[in-house]
């Protein structure tokens, strides 16, 4: 195979949204595409959304999980954690104080708590979207039978949130128990699609024991998904997880990975995470300028932002904070964006 520049290999992925697993290697390994990378992924952003960036209201509403995955801090075994659920009521007092801010787009996210059964998402669902029928619902509640999904679709709830962390099942069996595979994940994501949902996936970027040819085999696996969203995040330990001594992820390779999705996917919507900005004072700043089109203040009640610990140190307070809005609208507009209160559906039309 040729040499290719940094800047026409760049160029070939922006034309043709795909590379070859070697050109794709090439480009994940090192920094040297990195500038090239940035420049074509913020322009092709600008393409399809100008210098729009969308908000979503997060309502992180339970912390409880009946599952164990080793690198989450609300892992079912994690005993030191301070469990909390938020009631109904608070719930739409969350979706109240948002809509009064500004926000369209409301993310219920939260443990896979038996507690919330399926009569009581499609209520709390029903809720929002008879107080706010010009909104986006969207949930990231984890894996459910095709019926719970097809009730709640029913109920109003129009988006789902469903990373699916790594696609290689020998490298998922390492970061979960036994009783989750990626397959059922795999399956659960195209139940979604096929009812109608618009779909976010994603995975976790320096997770342990993660190879470059992990991060290829979620490229593809995302080609064959065509997700509306995707979101990616650096991997953060956590002290109380069977991985706390492993290292966390880099600033570089989450960016770099941002704008590659930017590039062969350019119709989607990317966040820059919350993670990103835990690792790094200006990691969404960044995110942002590497190609990424949304973020996600919290609008949790004060009281348990710190208790929603997927991983240590995340930032939950100040700016992070959906109150304040004019911190978050002057930190977009200092990357070179503007903060829109639109709904901030998928733009396809050029996909």
């Amino acid at each position: 195979m040729r040499e290719n520049t940094n800047e026409n290999l760049v160029e070939l992925l922006r034309t043709q949204r795909d590379l070859s697993d070697e050109q794709l290697r090439t480009l994940l390994e090192t920094d040297a595409y990195d500038e090239a990378l940035f420049a074509e992924a913020d322009q092709v952003r600008r393409a399809h959304y100008g210098t729009e960036v969308y908000i979503r209201g997060l309502i992180e509403f339970t912390n409880y999980c009946k599952n164990n995955c080793y690198y989450c801090g609300i892992r079912r075994d994690n005993r030191h954690a301070t469990r909390y659920r938020l009631t109904k009521d608070e719930i739409l007092e969350c979706c109240a104080e948002g809509y009064a801010l500004g926000f369209r787009t409301f993310v219920l996210q939260g443990g896979e708590d038996p507690y919330f059964t399926d009569k009581r998402v499609c209520e709390i669902v029903s809720a929002i979207r008879k107080n706010h029928p010009d909104c986006a619902i969207t949930l990231s509640i984890g894996e459910k039978p095709r019926e719970s999904y097809q009730a709640y679709f029913d109920a109003g709830a129009n988006r789902y949130l469903l990373r699916h962390e790594t696609a290689d099942d020998a490298h998922y069996a390492k970061l979960h128990p036994v009783e989750l595979s990626a397959q059922k994940r795999k399956e659960c994501l195209f139940n979604l699609k096929e009812i109608g949902y618009q779909v976010g996936s994603g995975f976790m970027v320096g997770s342990p024991y993660q190879t470059t040819d992990n991060l290829i085999a979620d490229l593809r696996f995302l080609q064959k998904l065509q997700p509306d969203m995707i979101g990616i995040g650096p991997y953060i330990t956590h002290a109380e997880t069977p991985f706390a001594d492993q290292k966390s992820g880099t600033l570089e390779l989450t960016l770099r990975l941002v704008a590659v999705l930017r590039l062969m996917f350019p119709y989607a919507l990317l966040p820059a995470t919350t993670a990103l900005g835990t690792i790094h004072p200006e990691g969404r700043e960044l995110g942002l300028k590497a190609g990424a089109n949304v973020v996600m203040p919290n609008l949790s009640p004060v009281r348990v932002r710190k208790l929603y610990e997927l991983y240590e140190n995340k930032i939950c307070t100040g700016e992070e904070a959906a109150q304040c809005r004019g911190c978050l609208e002057q930190r977009v507009r200092s990357a070179g964006y503007e903060i829109v209160t639109a709904r901030g559906d998928v733009r396809r039309e050029d996909a």
